[in-house]
């Protein structure tokens, strides 16, 4: 390949879905990251796309919402130019109606309406209109038909796939060319903070567990405090921990405690195995949304960081808003996004 003209270090989920965006409005892209593709958080397997509250509508909620209703279109074309699954599907989500909760569900659902845009719904039901809904105390459900899911390992893997169909270069080490930008999640805002006198974001832990359950392309779940994600695969995943305060990357005792309580609030888990355990660290800056912007510890050079547990579900518009402003000098990144925010 020619010399590059953009640069991205990270093929986590952030630069991966930057270089894709670069790659497809003709520019020459060199992906670097030590670890190959996935290798961080984002190679994980929970995959939940669920979106925020249709309420208190704000820049945030309203990004997320462009970039969900992108995602089935940007992940269609991943996996056409891949040849790869990313294990994407609008499956919507179902969560237990709490006792005294009708009216804000109501509620939401009716502002779900104007918010969503009439593309996709909230709404109360009855649990009884579902194969395998999770228990209900009011026997009814809320159901959003928003929420989707995918494999997050898959998905880099599909990613980086269809990047060297389309001529990009995935390495693990090289040089900076052309414009530079930094997608290196956890070790980024591990920088940032050595450098700043508060905390500009930090890694927090994450575990999750794959089970042998195959609900294929049944609903999410959300009950008991826990996401249950079924997967195309015939898989299940549930997750994950939040923890601040670790003890090493392995996976311990918290994350039994996340199975046993998936087991609690949802039946068909009960008799289900555990597959795979796993456990990463997951970018969460200090105004908890993405960091996206000109990088403050390189001149020049600009950040794509802090998708925490919304990174999969903002990545096509991230994408799209970090080509603009790298290929056209175009700045369409909302304020509470902008690297300053979380300074």
């Amino acid at each position: 390949m020619a010399m590059a003209d953009v640069t991205v270090y990270g093929a986590g989920i952030f630069g991966l879905s930057i270089a894709w965006a670069c790659v497809r409005r003709g520019a020459a892209v060199q992906v670097i990251d030590p670890g190959g593709p996935g290798a961080g958080a984002s190679g994980g397997i929970v995959g939940a796309l669920a979106p925020h509250v249709p309420e208190n509508w704000n820049a945030k909620k309203a990004f997320q919402l462009d970039s969900l209703l992108m995602a089935e279109a940007f992940w269609g074309e991943v996996a056409e130019a891949s040849g790869l699954s990313p294990g994407y599907a609008r499956t919507g989500r179902l969560q237990p109606l709490e006792a005294g909760g009708a009216a804000m569900a109501t509620a939401r659902g009716i502002g779900a309406q104007t918010l969503w845009q009439g593309r996709a719904v909230w709404r109360v039901a009855d649990a009884a209109e579902f194969s395998y809904p999770p228990h209900s105390a009011t026997g009814q459900i809320i159901h959003d038909t928003l929420t989707a899911r995918l494999h997050p390992a898959r998905a880099c893997a599909a990613l980086a796939a269809a990047l060297t169909a389309k001529g990009a270069v995935i390495r693990t080490e090289g040089v900076d060319e052309g414009r530079v930008i930094r997608a290196t999640g956890a070790a980024d805002l591990t920088a940032l903070n050595a450098a700043h006198p508060r905390q500009v974001g930090t890694p927090v832990k994450g575990q999750a567990a794959l089970m042998d359950l195959a609900l294929t392309d049944h609903p999410q779940i959300f009950a008991g405090g826990v996401h249950i994600v079924p997967h195309g695969d015939g898989t299940t995943a549930i997750g994950s921990t939040t923890e601040r305060d670790f003890d090493g990357l392995g996976c311990d005792a918290l994350l039994e405690d996340v199975i046993a309580a998936a087991r609690a609030a949802y039946p068909p888990l009960q008799n289900a195995s555990v597959i795979r355990r796993w456990a990463g660290l997951r970018p969460r800056t200090r105004s908890r949304a993405p960091m996206l912007g000109a990088h403050p510890l390189h001149p020049g050079q600009f950040i794509a960081n802090g998708g925490f547990k919304i990174g999969f579900g903002m990545a096509p518009k991230v994408g799209e808003v970090m080509a603009d402003l790298l290929l056209e000098g175009l700045d369409g990144i909302p304020d509470g996004f902008r690297p300053e925010a979380s300074l």
